[in-house]
């Protein structure tokens, strides 16, 4: 049966429950509830003074805006079991709801006029696309935590992704974002930031952290990267988060390939916080040794830094002298310019040196030492990172 929309109040009444879908969707809703129900047909009830009750298959009560006037119930289950999608009894509409091809709910619009049948035709017609888009973002988001974890075999992953709808070969990156702000829920900001339609998938696989795997065009994708990291953090401190870091690894053209991606950004967000920290955006690709002394094993690191310091660590250094070696380094060993920004004479930095290489034996002035001591000084930050951080 086709039906003509003939009135501005009953096209609103479409409008105002297709936006509540959306905006429920936006939100980040997997699985539709009571409440949800009731909240549509409460909207539905406000803008075409119209009563409804949804019913479940046995005829229990799901939510109402006012009772059956005859009960309904017996009415319900006889309903279910007859072959008619919507049926007239005693001055009632009735409108199946199927998940699968199978009806799920009764939805009862009080009333027997045309309007009071078109108003519940399109009401039914809503909280049907509502399960179908809950089930489908609920079999979405599953499938792509598993993706990010590796629990899929590479055949699986194909043929459940056809099954979703989702393409398989289109240009990918993971993103991982973070924030101090523990107790927000940044994965519904998140979501309603990059809208509904979007392309992109948003998920958390733990309490840390926001995964976004984000689609990408076939131009400048680092650009397009860089572009999209800035935004989100933009909109994460508008709406008042802070310590926002968003870290991202390479990009892939296979579906198969966006584990991989999503290993690579949480390196690149436990590197960013070592040796990075400055910065509120890292990329996998711009971690330089970093990325090296992230995959050293401890016992390791501990040897190297007894080779080099003995049975002293560059914590015991004392502020003047960590701020000399760190401006140093700045200046490209640079003795001029250093002793010129540290408002100090060319020969008290000489000194320093000189007392730093006694201690050490290690002269800055010499770029094998200097390349030492500046690789021993990341890895002990990096052994105190790994020390003090919190699984």
């Amino acid at each position: 049966m086709s039906i003509t929309i003939n009135n501005k109040k009953t096209f609103n009444v479409l409008v105002n429950v297709h936006n509540e879908v959306v905006a429920w969707l936006q939100r980040g809703g997997y699985m539709i509830s009571n409440q949800i129900l009731q909240n549509t047909i409460d909207g539905l009830k406000t803008i075409a003074r119209v009563d409804f009750e949804v019913l479940d298959t046995e005829g229990k009560e799901v939510a109402t805006t006012a009772e059956i006037p005859f009960g309904g119930r017996k009415e319900a289950v006889e309903f279910v079991k007859s072959q008619a999608d919507s049926q007239e009894i005693q001055g009632c509409q009735f409108f199946k709801i199927y998940d699968d091809q199978q009806p799920e709910y009764v939805l009862v619009t009080i009333g027997s006029d045309e309007n009071a049948y078109l108003v519940g035709k399109m009401a039914a017609f809503q909280i049907q696309n509502l399960m179908i888009a809950y089930k489908e973002r609920f079999d979405k988001d599953n499938f792509v935590k598993n993706l990010l974890l590796d629990n899929l075999l590479v055949i699986d992953i194909y043929s459940r992704a056809k099954k979703l709808h989702i393409q398989t070969e289109v240009n990918r990156v993971a993103m991982i974002v973070e924030t101090d702000n523990k107790d927000s829920n940044i994965l519904e900001m998140l979501r309603g930031f990059l809208g509904v339609n979007s392309l992109d998938f948003i998920t958390a696989v733990d309490e840390r952290d926001v995964i976004v795997v984000k689609d990408l065009s076939e131009g400048d994708s680092v650009k397009e990267i860089e572009k999209a990291a800035r935004a989100m953090e933009s909109f994460l401190k508008k709406e008042g988060m802070t310590g926002i870091r968003v870290a991202y690894g390479t990009v892939v053209k296979e579906i198969k390939e966006v584990s991989r991606s999503y290993k690579e950004a949480k390196m690149a967000m436990d590197v960013g916080k070592i040796f990075f920290d400055d910065r509120s955006i890292i990329a996998y690709n711009q971690l330089g040794i970093g990325r090296l002394i992230y995959q050293l094993p401890i016992p390791l690191c501990k040897m190297f830094i007894k080779e080099i310091f003995g049975d002293k660590s560059p914590d015991d250094f004392d502020e003047e002298t960590l701020t000399t070696i760190q401006k140093f380094f700045e200046n490209s060993l640079n003795v001029s310019e250093t002793s010129r920004q540290l408002f100090i004479h060319r020969n008290t930095l000489v000194y320093r040196l000189d007392k730093l290489q006694k201690t050490t034996g290690l002269d800055l002035r010499i770029f094998e030492d200097a390349i030492t001591f500046r690789i021993a000084l990341m890895v002990v930050k990096y052994m105190n990172f790994m020390e003090n951080f919190e699984y």
